[in-house]
């Protein structure tokens, strides 16, 4: 991601092939033989929150286990009514049922993704077929569709606002997912969910081992040169937690390119890096995904074909703001166009500049483009990341920058809470309090990198807001930066800076919400939607006031000089096409999966010429800008919920983009234009339809795609 952890709501309101996960549930009164497990008591801290310092590892399972218990009976309940079927006692009881489930299950993937230790990757081994068994009982529960049918049938007419749009979402979604089906081919869905749910927990478990796996080890200081003192004892300190086989160690992240490259004198060595990136998963070490990765898109497309579509991307993406593969593929190709040239001008300028010094055989390489393109870089703007990154102290730019924008903007200000517990020292919670003084939300933050931690940075939730439920939101940000070595502050890159701001553009549609039921509230949106909020926070890093505020020297308090921040601004479109470049490619390798019928999806031994031949059929092979990530690592597609939906990362820069102007032209900093975003689109979570939202604040009737072509200097 800048990447986005969505929880969904519940267990049949799936969108895409690694959806099976985030369920839902309701609090009843536990077992006297659970009584005295905390994550079955309700939480005597704010808002509710997690009760770290009481939970224990092995309280989860068996916490787990008693939400799926009391959701089966509250079904049960519903199922068993006698009364005819109404809003109150089918929809919004269904609604309203198993809470325990979704709290206990919130809680517990946000340690999957962030803290996953031995014991929480076998408690995940152990309930996840159960969570899929609840699943399909619940989806292909025949009395409890028929009575959700009649209330659709017989009182849609009657119903509005958000009652109507709830009713709609949880009736087209037991449609979405079989419920319509001939008993036969409900039995094989189930079949295709449990299989899916099995592949993705065996996806969950050999990327991140194959990733922590392919670090690259360094024997000496010397191998180093190029990068800071920081960096290089952060190399240190990576060996040491990895069992010190060497002295240093390089960590690969999730991306195909690694940002070290940029500094790394040692053309072996980044060459080593590159190569430990693209292979990490491939078969030609211990770690082969293939074999998953071809059976989840054969899967899918059986699944989509089961329901009457013709592959995976025309059944996932009818509820999307793209509705379709072909306006997907005609938006990716109207952008590669326009790309296409500056992306070829950029690489010839790299690799004449690397001749310069490297002589005139020399031939660029994909892990020397990043080397050469910063030293080109620095020699135009005369500056570098070891210049700027004094200035981005990671406390400054959250405090400063991240809340001083929010408070701005939103009226919204902070309060750290020290006394309520995290599941790691690394956290800190803080207390959102609106503008008119009341409590708003609880908001944790995750940021610093661990071996328990998946790679990316992401935003969910502990609680979602909803007025139904009484319910306070409780949001988190995850990212993985280098924690500077004790006593040191940690300074960031000003990649890193806009990924905080990302990520808690994502925080903010789930704090702002004002929405009466949980299933529609945040960021349940589709997918082409939920990215917009995050793309459009990062634009406030660039304006000067709020730049300024937080870009002061770790040292000496000064802020950045207006010489070296407008470089930073100049240089922020410099080479851009590459980043456009590797966001094309995987979004087209992404459709190129999902788009194939059953009987075209690959074997495990082509999947890797498949990729190749994909790109090369929309022109965007090339060697020198792979994608962002690739098959075999490719985790939002075969493990996070984006199969089919990689392109929204390109569609909601444009709607990004779009609100950016609206913002700029009525004033970026002004409370009432803030406060006119925060009603008509964060609070609106999926209570209406997303154009409508879309049209209401920006006056436009479509995504203007021009808008990011121009942000990027393109």
């Amino acid at each position: 991601m800048k990447r986005l952890q969505t929880m969904m709501k519940r267990t049949l309101m799936t969108t895409g092939l690694a959806s099976t996960m985030a369920l839902v549930a309701a609090a009843q009164t536990a077992p006297a033989t659970a009584m005295n497990n905390p994550l079955l008591q309700k939480s005597k801290l704010t808002f509710g929150a997690p009760d770290f310092n009481r939970i224990q590892e092995g309280d989860y399972l068996p916490a787990l286990k008693e939400g799926i218990r009391q959701q089966r009976e509250e079904i049960q309940r519903i199922v068993n009514n006698k009364q005819r079927p109404t809003f109150v006692n089918t929809v919004l009881a269904y609604e309203q049922c198993g809470q325990t489930l979704d709290r206990v299950s919130s809680i517990f993937y946000a340690l999957v993704g962030a803290h996953k230790t031995p014991v929480i990757a076998q408690t995940q081994q152990e309930i996840t077929p159960l969570l899929t068994d609840l699943q399909n009982e619940i989806t292909f529960n025949v009395k409890l569709f028929q009575r959700i049918k009649y209330v659709y049938d017989h009182q849609r007419q009657q119903l509005k606002g958000e009652d109507l749009r709830l009713l709609d979402e949880i009736y087209k979604n037991f449609v979405r997912n079989g419920a319509l089906l001939s008993p036969e081919k409900k039995v094989r869905m189930g079949q295709v969910y449990k299989r899916i749910s099995d592949l993705q927990q065996q996806w969950s478990n050999v990327l991140p081992a194959a990733t922590n796996a392919a670090v690259v080890w360094v024997n000496s200081k010397d191998e180093l040169k190029g990068l800071s003192e920081a960096d290089i004892a952060q190399c240190k300190k990576d060996a040491e937690s990895r069992g010190g086989k060497a002295p240093y160690c390089i960590v690969i992240v999730n991306t195909t390119q690694q940002p070290i490259l940029t500094n790394l004198e040692n053309r072996e060595l980044r060459r080593k890096v590159y190569e430990a990136s693209r292979h990490r998963a491939d078969g030609t070490n211990a770690f082969n995904t293939y074999p998953l990765v071809v059976e989840l898109a054969k899967l899918g497309a059986e699944m989509a074909k089961l329901m009457g579509y013709p592959n995976y991307a025309a059944y996932s993406l009818e509820k999307t703001m793209a509705k379709t593969p072909q306006n997907v593929q005609t938006f990716l190709q109207q952008l590669t166009t326009a790309y296409r040239p500056k992306a070829q001008q950029e690489t010839r300028e790299i690799e004449a500049y690397a001749r310069q010094t490297m002589g005139n055989d020399f031939q660029l390489q994909p892990y020397d483009r990043m080397f050469y393109s910063a030293k080109m870089k620095q020699e135009k703007f005369h500056f570098s990341e070891d210049d700027v990154k004094p200035y981005f102290n990671i406390d400054s730019v959250l405090v400063n920058g991240v809340f001083y924008a929010a408070n701005r903007v939103y009226g919204l200000t902070f309060k750290e809470r020290k006394d309520l517990p995290t599941y790691h020292p690394d956290m800190r919670v803080f207390e959102v309090i609106d503008y008119d003084g009341k409590p708003l939300a609880l908001w944790y933050c995750d940021y610093f990198r661990r071996p328990t931690k998946r790679g990316g940075a992401w935003m969910s939730s502990f609680v979602k807001q909803s007025k139904a439920r009484h319910q306070q939101p409780i949001i988190y940000n995850v990212c993985n930066y280098a924690k500077a070595p004790e006593g040191q502050p940690t300074l960031l890159t000003w990649d890193e800076v806009t990924t905080m701001f990302h990520e808690f553009g994502h925080a903010l549609h789930g704090m702002l919400s004002d929405c009466k039921y949980n299933t529609l509230s945040g960021t349940a949106v589709a997918r082409d939607f939920v990215e917009m909020p995050s793309q459009f926070n990062e634009s406030f890093a660039t304006i000067p006031e709020v730049f300024n505020h937080f870009a002061k020297h770790v040292k000496t308090g000064e802020s950045m000089p207006d010489t070296l921040r407008n470089k930073i601004m100049s240089a922020m479109n410099y080479h851009s096409a590459y980043a456009l470049g590797e966001n094309l490619a995987a979004s087209s390798v992404d459709m190129a999966w999902t788009t194939l019928p059953e009987n075209e999806v690959p074997s495990a031994d082509k999947a890797d010429d498949f990729e190749r031949q994909a790109l090369a059929k929309v022109g965007l092979l090339d060697a020198q800008i792979p994608p962002r990530y690739s098959t075999s690592y490719f985790n939002h597609v075969w493990g996070g919920g984006y199969a089919a939906g990689y392109y929204s990362y390109l569609w909601t820069e444009v709607l990004a983009d779009n609100i950016a102007d609206c913002f700029a032209k009525r004033g970026a900093l002004k409370r009432e234009v803030g406060q006119a975003f925060r009603q008509q689109v964060l609070s609106k979570g999926n209570t209406e339809d997303l154009m409508q939202t879309f049209t209401r604040f920006t006056g436009l009737k479509s995504p203007d795609t021009s808008a990011l072509l121009k942000a990027r200097g393109l």
